[in-house]
This record gives structure tokens, sequence and C-alpha cells, in this order.
């Protein structure tokens, strides 16, 4: 098997020698390596002035090579460094990776010596400390479809160090077009800045189109009337092969943008197909189908769409879903059936009793609904599921329904359940309960805070698709595109199947639903190379007949086609790698078109690890579950696939005192630190378990993580200012009252599930914090039947604008200037404006409001937890200045009061007692000591029982709020989030 490790087809030594006598040149000229062009020119002052003052290390070339075999794209990327200065500097490689592709190869080569990765399995130890990788069931992901791969690494000083990084991905075809995406974002002026991309097909290719640099969010799939080409864009198109090349130099660089984010490099096209059984490859053993048929009457739908209402989606979002609702309104066929839901904490039905046909009339009442859309409140996705689930289904088995229609939920949602059931796996078993297989559900998340592992597993078990829009994204264009890719059923119920005995090992052939301009494509492995020919049958039906397509497929004349499709692909390779440039990056031209003899294989090979990842989620038992991760591990291995199930191991380099480069260290590359994947299905995270990593010298790990937002990072300071004024554990109030010289304790006993007012001053201030509560069971021996904590714990601000910030055990989200997640587990200050977020990573938050009101958040983390532990938070007013006099809650109403203690003489037996008079209320408490900050401190205080009845204004339910953005003031009013 050949593996992508063979892409340095050359040894080490010989790369070293390589590297000297390309980089031989003068390095003490500092620019001397910036106008590299062929053509003699000029170089702008003000481009030499940006060079010159860059402190971290240079660029010199920036070389990308992809080749599309029959929509397979292999994509190689040479990055050479240099670091002009005399000391060692951090280099850093960064490149964004689509996020259905898979890495298959990292090398780097400093000092002249290889450092090649390994992927190796990953184990249940490294699966949450050692991924720098954000597991998208998380919601810390972004929903972006690209990841950001990062390497950092010492280079000597007056040295250079390359990086090498492959990847493999299947193109999609949607809308009638594959589309290729290429990030190019150095973050610097690059001296040789080149993409390649050849595509050669079996079909003569159609329709082929390079957009502007994109440079923003995705807005979906339209193609603009008359793109205009970047810069320097070449395109040559000869009937199945094409070449596109971008070559700016560093002045046509600097003038797109001068911070080296030029944006994505985007390439549409599409390939000419007949109307039968597909295109068939056959080559070395495998074969890959491609189905597309086209011209077929568009089969009638029933659809339902259950769209979010709540608190979070206002703004923006909402609007930006209206827009996009009342497109596709425009969009539905006379033959199809539909409806409204909206939820929030509340399932509203637009019309309860049924779908119904378009018709002008019902158009006009649908807008009406969804522009009278209001958000509010929490997000109950487990009733909003049902109702539509039973609403579609009880339409299904009715006589009004046409017995071929395509049936299907288009669920939007841009939050995590809060309302109802709560719990995942809850919700997943009462969806498939509902759906009884009947029809398909599609599920679209918006923004970062999105429980994308639910959405994803609840489209996965209900035979349909999960799109993910980003938060700044155009929300309306992109539910747009994603309706606009299902809009239109062609065929439904697929079933393709090939001789019994000549193939093993197919992968998914059955298909629920084919819409217009989408593709399936199915690989297998033949049984017997010497067989004549395959039988094909695909059975499918479309509107009101069902349609049978056979044929028998000649194995060795498809071969013979597939090897000369090859040739002609490795050739127009080996034409590209002739043009002046580096020798590294011409050995990987020439490396990926060795790989290219082996694509079917490949495409099977990427398919089926798909396949397994799928299968686990669906997995219904724990030994099915183990199957199919032990099957798509072997074949992760195999190719050498960084998948959520492998990790990717490279040796660090080090650099000495002296600025040179260590010896070669003893410990071999499995050794070092692992890196999982997560551009793919995530893999599950172990309650609980925290366990550390096992780092050893000589190792690195790169990150393959997802940008979480225009965050600008910087040590956070550990010396924090905490008061005693705190609500912690079980949760156990204390109360500092500093006029009074007195601190005063209480506990809340409450539910799991409740929300409680800590300080409410949202009309003054504009400063609202809420703590949800979580249960646990009491530990052995203990006279209580159930404890409580903090599992999550809101700020919301109002002034100077909205923002709001909400903390867990494992991340923070901070909504103001920008949408961002942070992790707990690091160490980051962010300054938003409204809000400044500083994390001590595993310890604590701190949040500052106007810079006179600041909370600290502990951190409560078990590495090994008992049965009645959970992790938990700490909630300590640190500094209550900019909080006014009329703030209220649970601790905010006693900022500014003062109290007074006195003693109830004793009464026959009885010892005298103490009371607190409180706001002309006496209250009973008792002398008690309280452990505060982790326990790293002890405090006396007057403890109040019952709840801390007659302490506090009114009784416990009084401060129970009904979401966790709930900002209503005492007594209660009516401002809301």
């Amino acid at each position: 098997m050949l593996l992508l490790s063979l892409l340095l087809c050359f040894s080490p030594t010989a790369l070293g020698q390589l590297e000297e006598s390309q980089f031989g040149d003068d390095i003490d000229s500092e620019l001397a390596d910036f106008d590299l062009d062929i053509a003699p020119r000029r170089v702008p002052r003000q481009v030499k002035t940006l060079l010159s003052k860059e402190t971290k290390p240079h660029i010199q070339e920036l070389s990308i090579k992809t080749t599309i075999i029959s929509r397979y794209a292999f994509t190689a990327v040479h990055c050479a460094m240099l670091n002009r200065h005399s000391a060692a500097a951090e280099g850093v490689f960064q490149f964004q990776i689509p996020a259905g592709a898979y890495i298959s190869n990292f090398t780097m080569i400093i000092g002249g010596r290889v450092y090649q990765s390994e992927v190796t399995p990953k184990g249940k130890r490294v699966k949450q400390e050692n991924s720098k990788a954000r597991n998208k069931e998380s919601g810390d992901a972004s929903p972006e479809e690209v990841e950001v791969f990062r390497m950092a690494a010492s280079i000597p000083g007056r040295n250079r160090a390359v990086f090498l990084l492959t990847y493999e991905e299947l193109l999609q075809r949607r809308l009638g077009r594959y589309e290729l995406v290429t990030s190019l974002r150095p973050l610097q002026l690059v001296s040789r800045l080149s993409l390649d991309v050849t595509i050669v097909d079996h079909s003569p290719v159609t329709d082929l189109q390079v957009l502007p640099l994109r440079n923003g969010r995705s807005t979906g799939t339209k193609t603009p009337a008359k793109p205009e080409l970047p810069v320097t864009t070449v395109i040559k198109n000869e009937k199945n092969v094409c070449k596109i090349t971008f070559s700016p130099n560093i002045v046509q660089q600097a003038k797109i943008t001068t911070n080296g984010i030029l944006g994505d490099f985007v390439i549409r096209y599409d390939v000419q197909r007949d109307m039968g059984i597909g295109d068939i490859q056959v080559l070395n053993g495998h074969f890959v189908h491609y189905f597309a048929p086209k011209d077929l009457p568009v089969v009638p739908k029933n659809v339902v769409f259950v769209i979010d209402t709540s608190a979070s989606m206002l703004g923006t979002k909402i609007r930006q879903t209206k827009d996009a609702l009342f497109t596709i309104l425009r969009d539905l066929r006379p033959g199809d059936r539909f409806n409204f839901i909206s939820f929030s904490n509340r399932i509203k039905v637009w019309q309860p009793n049924s779908l119904v046909s378009v018709t002008p009339l019902n158009i006009r009442d649908a807008k009406k609904f969804i522009y009278m859309l209001v958000p509010n409140g929490g997000t109950n996705i487990d009733d909003a599921i049902q109702t539509g689930s039973n609403l579609l289904r009880d339409y299904v088995s009715s006589p009004d329904a046409s017995p071929n229609s395509v049936s299907l939920i288009i669920f939007l949602t841009d939050g995590r359940p809060t309302v109802g059931e709560i719990q995942s796996t809850a919700i997943l078993g009462n969806t498939r309960s509902a759906v009884q297989e009947k029809f398909c559900i599609f599920t679209i998340g918006i923004g970062n805070d999105v429980d994308y592992r639910l959405l994803e597993r609840m489209a996965l078990e209900n035979c349909g698709m999960m799109r993910r829009i980003n938060e700044d994204a155009d929300a309306s264009a992109m539910l747009k595109g994603f309706y606009d890719e299902i809009g239109t059923p062609l065929l439904s119920d697929i079933r393709i199947n090939y001789t019994e005995d000549s193939v093993q090992y197919v992968t998914q052939h059955l298909f629920t639903n084919y819409f217009n301009g989408s593709e399936i494509v199915i690989a297998g492995k033949l049984s017997n190379q010497s067989t004549e020919s395959l039988h094909v049958q695909v059975t499918a039906s479309n509107n009101d007949r069902s349609i049978v397509l056979e044929t028998d497929v000649p194995l060795r004349h498809r071969q013979t086609e597939t090897e000369k499709h090859v040739k002609a692909a490795m050739a127009a390779m080996a034409v590209g790698a002739k043009t002046p440039g580096s020798g590294v990056a011409e050995g990987l031209g020439v490396a990926l078109g060795s790989i290219a003899e082996e694509f079917v294989e490949r495409v099977w090979g990427f398919l089926s690890v798909k396949d397994g990842l799928r299968s686990r989620l669906r997995s219904q038992t724990s030994k099915e579950r183990e199957d199919h991760i032990q099957q798509a591990t072997n074949l992760s291995m195999t190719y050498h696939f960084l998948t959520p199930l492998t990790n990717l191991v490279v040796e660090k380099p080090e650099v000495l005192a002296d600025g040179s480069m260590a010896p070669a260290p003893t410990i071999p590359p499995s050794a070092g630190e692992a890196v999982s994947a997560a551009n793919d299905l995530p893999d599950d995270a172990e309650d609980g378990k925290q366990e550390k990593p096992n780092r050893r010298p000589g190792s690195q790990t790169s990150s393959l993580s997802n940008k979480i937002g225009k965050v600008e990072r910087r040590l956070a300071k550990k010396s924090i200012t905490f008061s005693k004024t705190s609500a912690d554990g079980d949760p156990h109030f204390v109360v500092e009252f500093p006029l009074s010289k007195l601190t005063v304790c209480f506990n809340i006993n409450g539910e799991p599930g409740h929300i409680l007012r800590l300080v409410s001053d949202h009309k003054h201030s504009g400063v609202t914090v809420n703590g949800k509560l979580i249960g646990a069971p009491a530990p052995p021996g203990s006279h209580k039947q159930q404890r409580t904590y903090f599992s999550t714990i809101t700020i919301v601000v109002d002034h100077p604008r909205r923002a709001y910030i909400e903390v867990t055990p494992k991340k923070v989200i901070l909504d103001g200037r920008d949408r961002m997640v942070l992790p707990c587990h690091s160490t980051v200050a962010v300054d938003s404006g409204a809000l400044s977020v500083s994390v001590v990573g595993k310890s604590n938050v701190t949040v500052t409001v106007g810079g006179n009101i600041a909370f600290v958040i502990l951190l409560h983390q078990y590495k090994n937890p008992a049965p009645y532990q959970r992790d938990h938070l700490g909630f300590y007013i640190s500094n209550s200045k900019g909080l006014s006099h009329n703030c209220h809650g649970l601790l905010g109403q006693f900022l500014y009061e003062e109290v007074g203690l006195a003693e109830l003489p004793a009464q026959g037996d009885m010892k005298p007692s103490a009371v607190l008079k409180v706001k002309e209320r006496s209250v009973p408490v008792v002398q008690k000591s309280r452990r505060i900050y982790s326990g790293t401190q002890s405090v006396d205080c007057w403890f109040a029982r019952n709840n801390a009845a007659k302490l506090i204004d009114g009784q416990y339910e009084d401060y129970l709020t009904s979401n966790m953005f709930d900002t209503e003031d005492w007594p209660h009013g009516t401002n809301r989030v």
C-alpha cells in the first residue's frame, strides 16, 4: 500500500542537500528574498517597509498543488520559512483545510533534518487533554466548514524550515456543481506564492468557473453572474483536463491586502453525464460508481419547518431566518404540502391539524405567521421535534398524502435544549420513536452555542443531513442554499446492487432520497479481479412510478479506460512539475502523481471510514459501536488518515541555547504527544475523566482546531482579588456586610434545573447574573437526599450595549463585539468592550463590567469524580461599586444593607440565642464556619436556617427565573433579553 509518507521520495540526506542548494543564497541580506519574480522588477518602498518590520520568520514560499481525479482531490502544501535573525525564533505554520477532508501526511524539515509524522490509534487517555481539536459535538467548534491545522516549531537563527502537508477529500456535488475551496491565509506577504489546480475527469469538464477571492463568511452556493477572476489567474481547459494557476507576486498581494489574508480561492465546475446507470471506474481491484441522473420529473414533497424562536434568536438571526423563509415560500411547488412550527418554551403550530397545499391564500397566511414570530424564552427541542413528527406522520398516513411523495422536517436552532427534556440520548430516542422511519429530518445549527453532536445524530439517524451556519455568516443565504439542495427531490428509496459474488465491502448503497443537483457515490472492492463483468441494478421510486436500471459493466474495458484517465492526470501533473520553483514542491507534485495510481482504492478507503464513523453514531449497542470503531480505525491507519479515531504524532525539533539544532532525539515518534482530528464526526467524551497527557521530551502537538472568532488573546493575570460575598458549593451563600462588620451565611436547597437570580440590576447598571443548578446524590451517610451545585452562570449586560457571558466548568461563551467560545483549560484574556473576560486555565474566570464591577467564577473540576461529585462553579462578587443601591437578587440585595446582631435572653433551660436584624425583620442565627475559595480559607459567619427565611426578601421561589437570559428586576417587571 502506497502511503502518503512516500511523498518524500528521497532520503533525509538528499533533503538536507536539496535544502542547502536551494537556500544557499545570501542569508545575511534580509530583503534579498523578497523580490524573486522571474522578471526583474522594483518593490515599492511601502512593501519593503512592511517586510523589514517583520519580527517573525518570513514565509519565502507557499506552494499549493491540488490534483482532482474524478472528483477526488489530493492537495499538497509546501511552506518554506526563513528566520532572518541570529537568535532562534518560533515559526508557525497554519493552514485551513475543508472539514470533510482528511490529512494524510505532515512533515517538517528543519536544519536539514526530517521530522516525519505518524498516524496512531487514539487511546482513551488522550481523548480530552491531548486533543487540541475542538469537538463539534460540544459546540465549541466554529460551524464553518473548515478546520485550522497549526504547527509551531523553533527555527534556528539564520536558518530555514520547510513544512509539508497533504490532505484528501471527495468533492460533493451541490446544486449541480463541485466546489474546491483553497484557503490562502499565510498571515503575511509571501515572496513566492503559487496555487496550481489540475482537474482530470473521465467525462468532459463543463461550467468551469473561478470566483473572486472570498474573504468573508460563506454566503451560500449561488454563483455570481459574471465573476471577476483573481489577478494573475490563468485557466486552460482542454476537454477532460483543466489547469488553473494563481501566482500573485508580493506587490500584487499587497494590493489585495497587507495582512496576508487573501481569502478563499474557489473553483466550481461540473462534468458531462449521460442518462442511465452512471459512471463506473475500475482500477486495481476496486471500483467507484458515480450516479447523478437528470431530466427526471420532480417528486412532490411534504415539508414541516420547525423554527427556533427562543430569546437567543433575537436580532440578526431571526431577521435573516425570516428573510430566507419568505424566499423559500416563493419556491414551493403546487404539488407540495407544508406547515410551520415555532418553538421556545412553548410550541406554536401555524396550521394545527394538517399540512396545507400551496395556494396564494396559504402562502399569504404563512408569511403573516413568519412575520409575527418574536423570540423569547428557552429552547424546548424535544417537544418541537415531537410536535413536528406527529404532524407529519399523521399526514403521511392519511389518504390525502401522495404515495410517492418525499416527506421531511427542516429543523433550525441556535442553541441547546434548555426546557423540557434536555438529555440528548432521550431526545434522540424520542425522535426515532416519533419518526418511525417514515420521513427524514434535516437539521441546521446557527452559531457557536449549538449541540452539533445532537443535531448530527438526529439527522443521521433519520436519513437527513446537517448544516452549520457560522455566527457571522449570512444565515439567510445559507439557509436558502441548503433548502435549494433538498428542495427538489427526484428519486426516493434508491437501492444500488452489484453482482453478489463479485464484490465485497461495498460502501453505503441504500439511499432514502436523491435531490436534483447532488450525486450518489458508491465504492467497492472486487472479490475477483479477473471477473469479466459486473452486473449493476438501480431501483428507485419517482413520483407515481418505480424505476429500474440495469446493465452489465465490462470490467476490463473500464479498467483500461480508467488507466488512460490516470495517465492523463499524471502527465498533466508532470508538466506542472517542470515549472520553476522549489525542488521539494516539485517532488510533491511527482509524488502526488504516484498516489494518483491508487485513487480508486483511496476513494473506497475514504468513503469506508466515513461510513464507519456514521455507523458508530447510529449504533444501538456497545458491541455494534465497538465493531464500527475498530473497522474505521483500521482503515484510517491503512490509509494514513487523521480522523476522529486516530492521532497525528510528530517529534518536536529542539534548538540548543547557542541556536543550533539538538542531536536527534532517541525517543521514537510514537512516544510524542498525539493530536486528534475534529474534521469529521466527533468522538465521545469520557464523563468525569480528565487524564493528564503522557507528555515526554522531544514531542510536539500540532493542533487541528476550528477558529472560534476574532479574538485578541493574551496571558491572563493570575493574581485575583476575591471577596467573601459568594455562592459556592452546595450552594452555600456567604454575604459580607462591611459597614456592620458582620458575615452572614445561608444555604439554598433548590431543585436540579432551577435557575436562581443572584444579581438583579437591569434597570440601573444593566447587569443581571443567573445561575443554573445541577443535582448530585448525597455522599454516603449524609442526612440529605441530594445536593445541588451551579453548573452554569450567565452574566447579561445591557449598557452600553447588550452582551452576555455564559460560563460552564468546561467553556466560556462570550457574546460581545464578536461571538466566541473560550476553553476553560487554557489561560486567555479577551476584551469585548462591554465585557472583559480573563480565564486562568482550570482555575477561575474573572468578568469585569465597565471597570467598576467584577465577578470571579471558580472552576471546580474533578479528575476522578466519585458518584456524588459533579463539576461545578462558585460565584464571587469581587467589585460591586458599579452596581446601584437598587440592586437585588439572592446576593445583590445585601450589597448596600446594614444589619445588626442582638442576643435574646435565655428562657428556661435554653441558652441565649442570637438574632439578626435585617430590614426590621428578626432572623434567628447560629455561629458557623464556612470554607471558601476552593477550601483554601475559612470564614466565621452567622448562619440563617430554612432556605434563608426572613433573611431574604420574599421566598426562595421568588428568585427562580424561566431561563438563563431572563433579566426581570425585583420586583418582577418585564425587562427581558
